[in-house]
């Protein structure tokens, strides 16, 4: 039995599930497009960066083998708290024609992913490597020039390259035939969902909201990124939980979504930027 200061354990651990799920599915663009730790005790964690490896000989057929030198560079990644609350007042509940829980649980899945999404982005953009100005629209020319430098640099071109872009510049992309047309692109990578995504040049191509732009009018530019997935990681110390406790002075429950997430850039060999205008003439 529920009472006015008590909560239902299944509404609880329903409405829980359905935040996790809501941010897995639909919150996050880009947590499955970067490296991630999950678990982390403390304020702080590592990666590393391994550096390339050199194969040799022994010197004789009997000969103790020689170790090859590697190098290990630690690189510190900073959690922080975040929260995303709201209010449920007990009789709005009952003349709401849809499922509240569903709806808020959500909201507050959207708005962690947000915030997930906004920590990747701001660590890309610590990248040194950049293409471009921003007085011309995105074009073939930069990402082959993208392209060459990932390859210079030996970035792995192993499927788990991505390419985050405006929605002016995927409309830029879309006027390329070898973007638009069926018979250069393949399908998606099939951990990104709830974005429009496709494949193309080996790269996982995501069109984003949430990315850098200054300016305004014809002289906006934003700011496009291909990485690869080693170059940046994730850190949780606490993945999505919520919190219900209901408040009598205001006649409603209180749920709030928390989570502790870091980001940092690993690599910056392995991200290049693309400064380009922000719009787009048909």
């Amino acid at each position: 039995m529920t009472t006015s200061n008590t909560i239902d354990a299944s509404f609880v651990k329903h409405f829980e599930a359905d935040v996790h799920t809501a941010y897995q599915q639909q919150g996050s663009k880009l947590r499955n497009t970067v490296r991630f730790k999950g678990g982390i005790t403390g304020s702080s964690t590592t990666f590393q960066v391994i550096g390339t490896q050199t194969a040799n000989q022994k010197s004789s057929r009997n000969a103790q083998l020689t170790p090859a030198a590697i190098t290990h560079a630690p690189v510190e990644c900073t959690l922080s708290d975040w929260y995303a609350g709201q209010w449920i007042d007990k009789l709005d509940e009952l003349k709401v024609g849809h499922d509240e829980r569903k709806v808020l649980a959500t909201a507050g899945a959207y708005a962690l992913g947000r915030k997930t999404d906004e920590l990747i982005i701001s660590v890309l953009e610590n990248a040194t490597q950049t293409i471009g100005d921003g007085s011309t629209a995105l074009t073939k020319e930069n990402i082959l020039q993208a392209f060459q430098k990932l390859n210079a640099a030996n970035v792995p071109d192993d499927g788990e390259r991505y390419a985050l872009v405006g929605p002016a510049q995927w409309n830029q992309l879309l006027s390329l035939d070898e973007f638009s047309n069926a018979n250069y692109v393949g399908d998606a990578h099939p951990l990104l969902t709830g974005s429009e995504t496709r494949k193309w040049m080996g790269i996982n191509w995501i069109m984003h909201t949430g990315l850098p732009t200054e300016g305004a009018g014809d002289s906006a530019a934003t700011t496009c990124f291909i990485y690869h997935k080693s170059a940046v990681g994730l850190a949780a110390g606490q993945d999505i939980t919520t919190d219900i406790t209901w408040h009598g002075d205001y006649a409603a429950h209180y749920v709030n979504n928390m989570m502790s997430q870091g980001a940092t850039l690993i690599d910056d060999n392995g991200v290049v930027k693309i400064v380009c205008q922000d719009k787009f003439s048909a």
